[in-house]
């Protein structure tokens, strides 16, 4: 077999939280929010945040980006030239395209070798097999076409749909999506075909785990509401630096309890779950579907509503607005800010001491809690929304 020599990345291919739901959530719509001002948003990913950027920060959404792994395109690795030659020589029986931006380098590194002819002929001689519509599409720019496409968009159907054809004897040009997949490679030699492997990128681990960390850290303070994942690499890599560095398990319990994972993908999210972490994955496996979900999500479940003597509260992200008192928002702190959504959503109700120390995950003591409450009273345009019950706890004065 023709194994590809490239360092290989952390494995790859391509819920909800306890339950976050408003007092009074906005209907559902089909597109983002008018505003995300208030929100706090992760971004993870490398190829493409930009785009996850600009649309979230047009809607004034407070963006942290730190990518996980950063993909680097190996046009001018001696091994895909190799593994370029390799191909064209064996003239594959199947070719297995599992990404669009794979298949759109490996032509492009094939052009600049000198094997762009030779490549296409040996390609389009082949049965193509397609991991999903985006890849079909570069196979298709390519002036190429494929003989099926997977519909739930894993390498695995792919394969499995390879293996319903006889392969003794055959010859497959497998495109790598980053990394050397040996369980699919496996499944392919014990079919009784030879696979040649081809990685025209790979994962790569950022020079220095700084920013992650610091996201990291974000999460554990609850200083993000949201982080968003597009591959599954990029979560390997996120739980692996948490690992390192003894911040796992801080990291994981604000996940499932007050900061959302966004995952563009069932594929993306399986490590997550893994993990015990439940994220919310749009119904169609796309950015611009994740950026639509996220928006939803913050404004259904991520904004609290309610009514106070002082006229409408709303909570969103950080920030709480009282819009008959003060213009202007005010951005609470972590701690405050937790008591604050635990009273909101109470909508009045008398929450006790004992309580509150259950739900908040990060007070410890009830002189902590009492400090919490003393802030967020400094910190609110009216403190006497705060109502202290003797001997029995505090409750928003409604």
């Amino acid at each position: 077999m023709e194994h590809s020599a490239t360092a290989a990345g952390p494995p790859s291919d391509d819920t909800t939280p306890p339950d976050t739901q408003a007092i009074s959530p906005a209907p559902p719509g089909g597109g983002l929010p008018q505003s995300l001002t208030g929100f706090r948003i992760g971004v993870t990913s490398d190829r493409r945040s930009e785009d996850l950027i600009s649309a979230f920060e047009r809607r004034g959404a407070e963006v942290m980006h730190a990518p996980a792994l950063r993909i680097a395109p190996l046009t001018e690795s001696v091994t895909l030239q190799r593994d370029t030659h390799v191909v064209v020589d064996a003239a594959p029986d199947y070719t297995i395209i599992t990404t669009a931006y794979g298949m759109r380098r490996w032509t492009e590194a094939a052009d600049s070798y000198g094997l762009g002819t030779r490549l296409h002929e040996a390609l389009d001689g082949s049965s193509i097999l397609v991991r999903g519509p985006k890849a079909r599409g570069a196979v298709r720019a390519a002036g190429l076409d494929d003989d099926g496409s997977a519909e739930d968009e894993r390498t695995a159907t792919v394969i499995d749909m390879l293996l319903e054809h006889d392969l003794s004897g055959k010859t497959v040009a497998f495109q790598l999506h980053g990394r050397t997949d040996h369980e699919q490679i496996a499944r392919i030699e014990a079919a009784g075909a030879r696979a040649i492997t081809v990685m025209p990128y790979a994962w790569m681990k950022p020079t220095e785990d700084s920013e992650l960390l610091r996201m990291i850290e974000a999460v554990i303070d609850r200083q993000l509401d949201i982080v968003t994942f597009t591959a599954a690499p990029a979560v390997d890599a996120f739980l692996e630096v948490a690992h390192q560095y003894g911040q796992a398990e801080a990291m994981l319990e604000a996940f499932r309890s007050d900061v959302t994972c966004a995952a563009v993908g069932d594929v993306t999210a399986a490590p997550l779950l893994d993990s015990g972490v439940r994220p919310i994955i749009p119904s169609r496996w796309r950015q611009g579907a994740l950026i639509r979900l996220v928006g939803d999500h913050l404004e259904q479940h991520q904004t609290l509503r309610a009514t106070t003597r002082h006229g409408p509260v709303e909570l969103r992200g950080a920030e709480v607005r009282f819009p008959e008192v003060s213009a202007e928002p005010v951005r609470l702190a972590p701690g405050p800010l937790a008591l604050m959504r635990a009273l909101v959503k109470a909508e009045g109700a008398v929450l006790s001491r004992a309580h509150l120390l259950t739900v908040l995950s990060q007070c410890d003591s009830e002189h902590a809690l009492e400090m919490w409450v003393s802030r967020l009273r400094k910190a609110l345009p009216v403190s006497d929304v705060i109502s202290t019950v003797v001997k029995r706890g505090y409750r928003l004065t409604v």
